[in-house]
């Protein structure tokens, strides 16, 4: 059996930005700007009503994203990772932030890589700089630019959001929304919005990279055994 392990790294950071809805319209993607950013891209997520804006610069393969998304609780979490190999939970490299104490959130990454709790690799499978995240009207936003291997056209991406407990970030519920949040993202789609609902095959991992560390212990084991378990139940649900 294979190994599942979740490795976190605190990144606490404070962006200076409005998020302006334009009056009289439907909460969409195209229905909300930042006022320091501009993104080529977004997509209305089908599930959980997340929302991702995007740019893709092919010449040095790098893709700055913008995760918006509610938490099922104020001061639940929202994630946002890039799976090499699946558009599945496990293997994926994830951003993920809540607010501890009803403060600004903050941002830890996590590879969800193998099924051993006693050890961790000390870095994600890609470069991930600008980490940053922000809270408005019950809102979770999270930036980023990842470095993605070259020639890359397509990723494999899922999305989540989960309660908080004691401090501490818990197992996200087992209903449909949940099980069925992940996709391929298209970088460079022909329409600025689309519908990204992991009707392709998923994209090709990136080179492996090494390195290990302590266990994150903030991360409690029930914690990765629910992901794992929504993972597999995800699986079965779409095979039918």
């Amino acid at each position: 059996m294979g190994r599942l392990v979740m490795l976190g790294m605190r990144v606490v950071a404070v962006v200076v930005l409005g998020l302006v809805v334009s009056p009289g319209e439907s909460l969409t993607c195209t229905s909300q700007k930042f006022a320091d950013k501009v993104y080529a891209n977004c997509t209305d997520l089908p599930y959980l009503g997340a929302y991702l804006y995007w740019n893709y610069n092919a010449s040095s393969a790098t893709l700055s994203i913008a995760f918006l998304a509610n938490p099922p609780q104020a001061d639940g979490w929202v994630s946002w990772a890039i799976n090499p190999s699946s558009t599945g939970m496990v293997g994926s490299q994830a951003l993920l932030a809540y607010r501890p104490n009803s403060s600004i959130p903050i941002v830890k990454t996590y590879n969800i890589s193998s099924y051993n709790f006693s050890s961790s690799g000390t870095k994600l499978s890609y470069d991930v700089s600008d980490l940053s995240s922000w809270f408005s009207d019950s809102t979770i936003m999270i930036f980023a630019t990842w470095r993605l291997p070259e020639k890359t056209e397509k990723v494999n991406h899922v999305w989540q959001v989960g309660p908080v407990s004691q401090g501490v970030p818990g197992p996200h519920l087992l209903k449909r929304d949940n099980h069925l949040s992940g996709g391929v993202l298209e970088l460079q789609p022909s329409s600025g919005s689309t519908d990204q609902n992991g009707t392709f095959p998923p994209a090709p991992a990136p080179a492996p990279q090494t390195g290990r560390g302590d266990f994150f212990s903030e991360i409690s084991t029930q914690f990765v055994y629910h992901l794992l378990l929504a993972s597999q139940y995800g699986r079965a649900l779409r095979s039918g």
